[in-house]
């Protein structure tokens, strides 16, 4: 089980580098990386089991976020409702589109690897279409919006050595495009 401990800090260099390309069929090691990196995200985001073992709450994790320098994050953006938006270990993925349209959270993002508060707007594509593998090899597109479309950009970063802000105005943290869509 993944815990707070396990997870890479910022200033980790592992954090800063291109994650390499997985080829399939995945080692084995690989597959139970991907397990407990889904299990690391539900149980962070159940109240009780976040308690007790003092997980703060994620909606993606990426495999250098646990030291770990491979293409593969996890991401699991709950919807309305108690439903789910969005499960999925993403392996080798690609950004293939995105939109004109820029969208950032209304509160700022932020990352288990970064422990401080940083804030500001993280100017990101609302609308895209990613490529990837699924853990069995087979290739899959899916095209995301808004909240889910934000979390996979954030994951992705990861496997670039980029952090969420990296992406924040030096100058200016609040600011932003016009037209920009904020969400809340």
């Amino acid at each position: 089980m993944i815990k707070m401990n396990d997870i890479t800090r910022d200033g980790n260099p592992v954090l800063r580098k291109r994650a390499e390309k997985l080829t399939f069929p995945l080692d084995p090691k690989y597959l139970k990386v991907a397990d407990e990196m889904m299990e690391y995200l539900k149980n962070s985001q159940d109240p009780a089991i976040a308690e007790k073992y003092h997980l703060r709450a994620g909606v993606g994790l990426a495999a250098p976020q646990i030291g770990l320098s491979i293409q593969m994050a996890s991401v699991l953006v709950p919807g309305p409702d108690n439903t789910i938006d969005l499960e999925e270990t993403l392996v080798n993925p690609v950004i293939v589109s995105q939109s004109v349209q820029i969208a950032a959270l209304e509160e700022g993002e932020g990352c288990l690897s970064v422990d401080k508060d940083v804030p500001g707007y993280v100017p990101r594509h609302d609308r895209i279409t990613v490529r990837y593998q699924t853990l069995d090899g087979e290739e899959k597109t899916i095209k995301l919006r808004d909240y889910p479309a934000i979390v996979c950009q954030h994951e992705i970063d990861h496997l670039k050595g980029t952090l969420f802000y990296d992406h924040i105005n030096k100058e200016n943290p609040l600011d932003i495009e016009d037209n920009a869509i904020l969400i809340g």
